[in-house]
């Protein structure tokens, strides 16, 4: 019998990132309610297999704080994402999709300190990835980059030189 191994703590959390975009997505596409949303996914879609594979169990506490904290804090994330796209580009022409994408990445680099700046953002670019085959993920990392640089100077800063 084959050996079953349990999911590491690190894909538990990429699957929570991947989850809480789709709950924001449902969010913004249809206007339920935050904790709804995070309720329906608990108990509906966090036990999931696709074409017979099990997918990984996300860790509900980290998809529980994305989601609150992303809907909790719009007001603020709105405006930083909108300084950070290039001026050609404008909030509100964003796929809610990638919209949703960038203020969860946003939210984490804002409020989430436990998890280094560009962890957060290699994160999000792949989230883009499993979901965008075009230009997309690198605009997330364009754009999670600018923020991480203005929330998280000291991380962002080039690793020091000495000087030898």
């Amino acid at each position: 019998m084959a050996e079953v191994r349990k999911p590491s703590a690190n894909a538990r959390r990429s699957a929570a990132r991947l989850v809480a975009v789709q709950a924001l997505y449902q969010m913004a596409s249809t206007g339920i309610d935050t904790e709804t949303v995070i309720g329906e996914f608990v108990q509906h879609r966090f036990e999931t297999e696709i074409d017979g594979e099990r997918m990984v169990p996300p860790d509900p506490a980290l998809f529980g704080d994305i989601v609150r904290g992303t809907s909790d804090r719009a007001a603020d994330i709105r405006p930083m994402i909108a300084g950070a796209l290039d001026r050609s580009w404008s909030v509100e022409r964003l796929e809610k999709l990638l919209a949703a994408i960038l203020s969860a990445g946003a939210w984490e680099l804002l409020a989430n300190a436990e998890v280094d700046a560009r962890l957060a953002i290699a994160e999000y670019v792949a989230v883009a990835h499993a979901f965008f085959g075009g230009s997309e993920p690198a605009m997330v990392n364009a754009v999670l980059d600018r923020l991480a640089r203005e929330l998280r100077p000291d991380e962002m800063a080039p690793a020091g030189r000495d000087g030898a």
